[in-house]
């Protein structure tokens, strides 16, 4: 499996900016899949996550009611639609596939991050 992020960029706080994860390789119909955040001296954390049918999804606390995880299975792509951004959101995104019992961790494969950077 192997991901690549896009859509990242700078934009004012309140804005909005969506994220892509495109996935290619064998079985995307069959995996979870994430994304995780990076800021500066911080450590990694979890963002939100989609299970492989698209019916369950789970967001971290942070950023529950402001970003949308979906899936398109015919794109192989997972998307995430960020809103209300504040500049404590800036971070580097990455997203990350897996076959999970627990959608904020243990993921396998991860792509490269893309910068989100909120300006205030």
């Amino acid at each position: 499996v192997q991901l690549q992020a896009s859509g990242g960029g700078l934009v004012q706080a309140g804005g909005s900016l969506i994220l892509s994860c495109a996935a290619s390789g064998r079985a995307f119909g069959t995996y979870s899949m994430a994304w995780f955040r990076q800021s500066p001296g911080k450590e990694r954390e979890f963002v939100a996550a989609i299970d492989w049918s698209g019916a369950t999804t789970d967001y971290a606390d942070s950023v529950k009611g402001r970003f949308t995880i979906s899936r398109d299975t015919a794109k192989h792509t997972v998307n995430l639609q960020m809103s209300s951004l504040q500049p404590e959101d800036t971070a580097i995104y990455s997203c990350a596939a897996g076959w999970v019992t627990n959608l904020r961790n243990k993921y396998k494969y991860w792509g490269q991050g893309t910068l989100v950077t909120v300006s205030s």
